[in-house]
This record gives C-alpha cells, sequence and structure tokens, in this order.
C-alpha cells in the first residue's frame, strides 16, 4: 500500500487536482487484492508439501475447506480488479487508463508465473519477485514520473531474495551461475527501463519533474540505503545462524521498502505526507507480530501429532553403518 501511495503522490506533483481519497483507497485495493492472490495461491499449489512439512497451515490440517480458499482468491482478484478499474477511471491522462489495466494484468501475470513457477527457477524466480513490485508500482503512475522510485523497488527485491535464498539455504542450491544470471538480468532490466523512458519521455512533463533527472531529493532513499545495508550487516551479525538471519533480513528488507517509500516523498512532495507515509511501517510490522500471535493460539488448538520415536530399536533391529538410509 505504501508503494501505491508513494507513486500517487509523485504523480500528483505533475497534476496537483488529481490527487483525491479515491485514489488511495484503490491503490489499497488493488495491493491488497494482488499481494493476496499471490500468498493465497501459492498456498493452494503447495497443499500436498505442506501437508508433509507443515501440516498445521490451514489447509492441510482442514481448518480452510479447497473450496473455500478457491473462494477466497477468486474475491481477492475481484478486489485488484475493482481497484484497478477505479484507477484508471480517475486517470487524467489519454492513455493512462489503459496503461493502469495493461500494468496491473502483467503484474498478475507475473505473481501467476511465480507461483507456479518461477520459485522453482532460481534466477528467474528472483527477477520476477523484483518486477512484481516494479510493475505494481506503475499501476498508479504509468506515466512514470520519477523512474527511480519503482527501479529501487526492483533492485532491493531481486538483490535482497537473492541473499535470503542464500543464508537460508533454500532448494535448488542459489549457484554461481545463478548469481550471474540474476545480476546480468537486473543490469538488463534497469537498462532497458532508462533506455525506453529516455526514448519516449513525454515534452509536457520536462520541467516540471523528468523522470530520468538527478533531483536533490534522491539524497533521502540513497540515505536510506546505506542504512539498510548497515542494518543488514547488523542483523547478520547478531544472529549467528545463517537461516534465522535470512528469515529476518528477509523481512527486514521488506519492510523497508516503506521507508524507501517515504524518502521519496519527503524528497519530491513534502514532509508531511512522507510522515504520513512512515506511518505505515509500525502498522505493516504490527500486522506481522498480529498474524504470529494468531497462528500460535490457532497451533495449540490442534490435535497433537505424534511420532513413534527409535522405533528400529524397540523392535531390537539393529541398522548396518555402511548401508544407505532413507
Amino acid at each position: 500500500i505504501a508503494d501505491g501511495a508513494c507513486s500517487i503522490l509523485l504523480a500528483g506533483r505533475l497534476h496537483p487536482l488529481a490527487i483525491g481519497p479515491w485514489q488511495f483507497i484503490s491503490a489499497g485495493m488493488v495491493s491488497v487484492g494482488l499481494f493476496g492472490v499471490g500468498m493465497s495461491l501459492n498456498d493452494l499449489i503447495d497443499r500436498r508439501r505442506d501437508s508433509l512439512l507443515s501440516p498445521g497451515r490451514p489447509l492441510p490440517s482442514g481448518r480452510l475447506s479447497l473450496t473455500s480458499a478457491l473462494i477466497i482468491v477468486v474475491l481477492l482478484a475481484c478486489l485488484a480488479g475493482a481497484g484497478t478499474l477505479i484507477n484508471a477511471r480517475l486517470s487524467t491522462d489519454d492513455s493512462g487508463g489503459w496503461m493502469t489495466l495493461i500494468l496491473a494484468g502483467w503484474a498478475l501475470l507475473l505473481i501467476v508465473f511465480y507461483d507456479l513457477a518461477g520459485k522453482y527457477l532460481v534466477a528467474p524466480g528472483l527477477l520476477t519477485l523484483g518486477l512484481i513490485r516494479f510493475f505494481h508500482a506503475t499501476i498508479y503512475a504509468p506515466m512514470l514520473p520519477v523512474l527511480w522510485h519503482p527501479l529501487l523497488l526492483l533492485n532491493h527485491v531481486t538483490i535482497l531474495s537473492a541473499v535470503c535464498y542464500r543464508l537460508e539455504e533454500k532448494r535448488p542450491p542459489l549457484t554461481r551461475i545463478h548469481w550471474l544470471a540474476a545480476v546480468g538480468g537486473l543490469l538488463a532490466i534497469d537498462t532497458l527501463a532508462v533506455g525506453i523512458v529516455a526514448v519516449r519521455r513525454l515534452p509536457r512533463y520536462d520541467g516540471l519533474l523528468p523522470a530520468l533527472s538527478i533531483h536533490p531529493g534522491l539524497l533521502y532513499p540513497a540515505v536510506a540505503i546505506i542504512a539498510f545495508i548497515l542494518l543488514g550487516l547488523w542483523v547478520y551479525h547478531v544472529n549467528p545462524a545463517p537461516r534465522q538471519a535470512g528469515q529476518k533480513l528477509m523481512l527486514a528488507g521488506l519492510l523497508w521498502l516503506i521507508v524507501y517509500d517515504a524518502c521519496f516523498v519527503a524528497g519530491y512532495v513534502s514532509t508531511k505526507s512522507a510522515a504520513i507515509v512512515l506511518l505505515l511501517l509500525p502498522l505493516a510490522y504490527g500486522s506481522v507480530l498480529l498474524m504470529r500471535l494468531a497462528s500460535n493460539v490457532l497451533a495449540l488448538s490442534q490435535t497433537p501429532q505424534y511420532k513413534r520415536a527409535g522405533r528400529s530399536h524397540s523392535l531390537g533391529q539393529r541398522r548396518d553403518d555402511n548401508r544407505p538410509t532413507d
């Protein structure tokens, strides 16, 4: 939601009279709908795997039926679609309405691709995560008033996901080839985006807020980047277990996107608006803590799963050390 609010405020720098409450309401609808579809669809696809590794989750445990889960995905998709239509209707640019629909559809396709295949392909999956953030941020401002904003989200999420993937030792493993593919792909996407915007710049926006200008307001997100690097090093230092460090770094990195949004608003719009956007940070972190608490409470209400320990020894069986095990 913060990414969308930032894009709207940056676009409003060009059209001061075009900003109203419905822009922000529609941004919330699109954000909740799109990312809700992504997370819900991921659980649907992984329900068999989760039945073995995480049987306490809603679908494997039976707390939520498959039909109910499908209905939730459809309702979330409808919510995103309705928000997109509202945003397209409110667009003041001749082609902004159509571009809003195209960008939202492209973001949804990337989300579905990641859930179905991208997460198993390592480098393409990491790039897809960054591209989802990029296109989501452009839905609300197809004219791209400040290209550096969605580009920073793209690069931050891709690099963060790659680092945490390595720390958490996910499978398939992140090899040197995957690293080179992810970094090379990221550089190619950055170059392509800058090139397209440079060629197709709209003259009527020049002089007001050029998308590629080096504005003094960029100092704020630059400082935020340095601050997050220091934060990441601290998280890695205080968590000796790499897997735990990766999990905490991923959470911190995703929440840090709100800091980037507030920095762009502070640099290009106003510090008052930036403070309002920054208020979403404690709300986001509070929601994470609330969901974790709810998950722990639900786990206590579930029937315990028992496993027989040392079954082979209790039956008097001996295992040969040289014999391969399952």
